[in-house]
């Protein structure tokens, strides 16, 4: 075994020596107008109510990181939440339309689900103490998250045929839980009603006229209970798989102002037990299939509700649980980062990614609570890309390198993300502002063009100084590669350097390497890379 182990690394090490192609192209960049905007907190992550034995393909991935037995009060966990600042959380998934609350008029036993043959999705009903909800609002009180809460869209329907609910929802729970989280002071920014119950469905189906009527009643309770309060919370739904004729019935019979915000889900890369996975995740062709499915919820939305924006209210890239050993690996940064990026790009204000703990999908580790390698990819993206998105015009580049731009965050400036999908081509890249053409970076450019370059950068600075020269300007690079060069490995590494917390449990600082601004920038094979030009003349990112 010893020796297999050592033949691996041996070839893994050696990979990085091998003939590899070089690709020059150049991109320009219009910071003029954003094309898009994100909201602020664009990064959001699940909480989810599988209960411990809920198991795919022989395996059950999701220990104690249900909603109802989550540990609380793990430092690690605070601390995650925390590095974000607001990190908006959804508390919602499958189960949430088997959920009953014990408050007010509710007079069942309370207790969580369990397993029970001819359950929707093989599970009983299960219940929320509020003992719990209240603990789970301190908890969300301390880490200053935005929450989003799933309510229960099929309580008082019945099952019409195999898959098909109908019936009116009884809101007289859902009612006694609002009034209550409202009477404790607990802040929850949006209600969204419902779990993959649109189009088809998934183990349940409702119709959209239906759907419409009962979202008019939601409408109702939550301008009633909420009207000393201003904002009132978002009504969010109907947070399943797009279907556009169902999505745009929604729409028409709820009527204006009514939802919000539309969410869908998005589960792109197939069954999480697919051994294609990584080969799928680094496919450029397959991975741009999702942009169709953007641009048709941005349409639908635009046609029949012009009012409401777009959310991706889950997203996990592999379902039933993910992928084993891919997921959580630093393979999925290539998907989980294309896809953060993407959406952007088609006005998605907030993307939620399935999960934040628990599954093989989880920024965090669901025994341990460490960060998983997407984890420090949202994180990177909430600190560096700013909500503005940038069209970047691709010249003579190959569909393996990934690129895109956003306004810098909190910053003068842009960022531009590259994920270069290939094994062998390494990108070195130029950079113009569309402005003037002039901001150059290959080598050969710059040492022809220095006086144009400075004459493309804003010449004043607060951190460079106001006599600035080309030598003196910099660009800050965040260049995530997976260590030993191991795709699959679970540690990733930001300049070289592994990502891992402190002793304390703290987030490690993202620590940027300086570099010449007149210096090539160049992409590695199967890596990915932040850049931010904080003198880039963007005059739409003010």
């Amino acid at each position: 075994m010893k020796f297999y182990i050592a033949l691996f690394l041996f070839l893994a090490s050696i990979s990085g020596v091998l003939p590899q192609n070089v690709e020059e192209a150049y991109l320009v960049i219009n910071g003029t107008l954003p094309v898009a905007h994100t909201d602020a907190n664009y990064i959001c992550a699940t909480i989810d109510w599988w209960p411990t034995n809920k198991c795919d393909y022989q395996q059950c991935p999701w220990g104690s990181s249900s909603a109802l037995n989550l540990d609380l009060s793990h430092p690690f966990l605070a601390k995650a939440i925390q590095a974000f600042e607001r990190l908006r959380i959804r508390v919602g998934g499958s189960l949430q339309d088997q959920v009953l609350y014990s408050v007010g008029g509710f007079l069942g036993p309370c207790h969580p689900f369990f397993k029970m043959k001819g359950g929707l999705f093989g599970f009983s009903k299960g219940c929320l103490h509020m003992s719990r909800w209240d603990e789970l609002n301190q908890f969300f009180i301390r880490t200053r998250a935005l929450v989003t809460f799933g309510l229960n869209a099929l309580h008082g329907r019945h099952q019409i045929k195999k898959g098909v609910w109908g019936g009116d929802w009884n809101s007289s729970n859902a009612r006694d839980f609002i009034k209550y989280t409202v009477s404790k002071g607990y802040q929850i920014d949006s209600w969204e009603f419902g779990n993959e119950l649109s189009g088809k469905g998934v183990g349940a189906m409702v119709e959209a006229e239906q759907y419409g009527n009962d979202l008019l009643e939601l409408r109702g309770i939550i301008d009633n209970t909420y009207r000393q309060f201003r904002p009132k919370p978002l009504l969010v739904a109907p947070g399943g798989f797009f279907d556009k004729q169902w999505f745009a019935e929604l729409l028409k019979v709820s009527g204006s102002e009514i939802v919000n915000v539309m969410t869908h889900h998005m589960y792109n890369l197939g069954p999480g037990v697919d051994p294609n996975l990584v080969k799928k995740i680094l496919d450029p062709r397959f991975l741009s299939r999702a942009s169709v499915t953007f641009n048709d919820l941005q349409q639908t939305i635009q046609t029949d509700g012009p009012w409401a924006s777009a959310w991706i209210g889950e997203s996990g890239g592999a379902y039933n649980s993910g992928g084993r050993h891919v997921s959580d690996t630093f393979v999925n940064s290539f998907w989980y980062l294309d896809q953060l990026a993407m959406a952007a790009k088609y006005h998605t204000k907030v993307y939620c990614r399935q999960t934040l703990i628990g599954g093989n999908y989880g920024l965090l580790n669901k025994t341990t609570f460490m960060p998983n390698p997407d984890y420090y990819s949202a994180l990177l993206w909430h600190r560096l890309m700013g909500t503005g998105v940038l069209d970047v015009d691709r010249r003579n580049i190959g569909p393996h390198l990934r690129t895109y731009a956003h306004c810098s965050k909190g910053k003068t400036g842009i960022t531009l993300l590259l994920i270069n999908l290939s094994n062998q081509t390494h990108f070195k890249l130029g950079v113009h502002n569309i402005l003037n053409m002039n901001l150059r970076t290959t080598q050969h450019e710059t040492s022809k063009k220095k006086t144009s370059l400075v004459h493309g950068l804003k010449t004043t600075v607060s951190w460079v100084g106001s006599k600035s020269t080309d030598e003196e300007l910099s660009r800050e690079e965040y260049h995530l590669t997976p260590q030993h060069g191991y795709i699959r490995s679970k540690t990733m590494l930001l300049n070289g350097v592994p990502l891992e917390l402190t002793k304390n449990g703290d987030v490690p600082s993202f620590r940027p390497a300086m570099v010449k601004l007149n210096t090539p920038i160049s992409i590695a094979p199967l890596s990915i890379k932040f850049l931010q030009f904080p003198n880039f003349d963007a005059p739409g990112c003010t």
